[in-house]
């Protein structure tokens, strides 16, 4: 019985550190991607967090996903310069851009929810498991990404006190093609990224 036990503890002890090293490792990620950027006239830039935050949710889940978001808004939040541009603080936070990091975490979430939900419903179809797998995914992360937009666009409407009009235009507009182009290589990359580490995820 005690040999049971303690085998129950160490098989949680080391899923607990395995964790921990995925978290870490992509919270390292989205820091590296995250000064990758096009700088925008309305301040608002074009970086590749977008593609590395949901993709972590599908890769390894959408709670170890959201975790390593926190960790990274955590480690900017603390001083450390990784948010865009190098730049680190509690004042990014409060800022033109702090509307979109703060709603970040949601990304991963959602696109960690379409992965769970694309596995249950393709289990249940024999002929379409493949779109039945692909719609929610997709579906999801038009979800987030809508919700990172909106949060985005009044955070920094409130912030430098313009219209609707001057934040859909500085927000939103610019970053649509884009924003399409991420979500397609999202659905098409995490799952099969997923597929291969998944020896080492589970």
């Amino acid at each position: 019985m005690s040999n049971t036990r303690a085998q129950i503890l160490e098989t949680k002890q080391s899923t607990s550190v395995k964790d921990l090293c995925f978290i870490a490792a992509f919270a390292a990620i989205i820091c590296v991607l995250s000064q990758i950027s096009i700088p925008m006239p309305a301040g608002v830039p074009m970086t590749l967090q977008t593609l590395i935050i949901p993709l972590a949710g599908i890769v390894i889940g959408k709670k170890r996903g959201t975790y390593a978001t926190l960790l990274y808004l955590l480690i900017g939040a603390v001083g450390l310069p990784v948010f865009s541009g190098f730049k680190g603080g509690i004042g990014v936070l409060l800022g033109l851009t702090g509307g979109f990091l703060v709603s970040f975490p949601v990304l991963s979430l959602t696109a960690g929810l379409g992965d769970e939900l694309g596995i249950k419903l393709s289990h249940k179809s024999d002929k379409t498991n493949k779109i039945m797998y692909y719609f929610p995914i997709v579906l999801c992360l038009v979800i987030g990404a809508t919700i990172n937009y909106v949060f985005g666009t009044v955070w920094f409407m409130i912030a430098s006190k313009t219209t609707f009009l001057a934040g859909l235009t500085a927000c939103v507009l610019p970053f649509i093609p884009t924003a399409i182009l991420k979500i397609i290589i999202v659905a098409i990359v995490g799952p099969e990224l997923k597929k291969r580490l998944s020896p080492i995820l589970n």
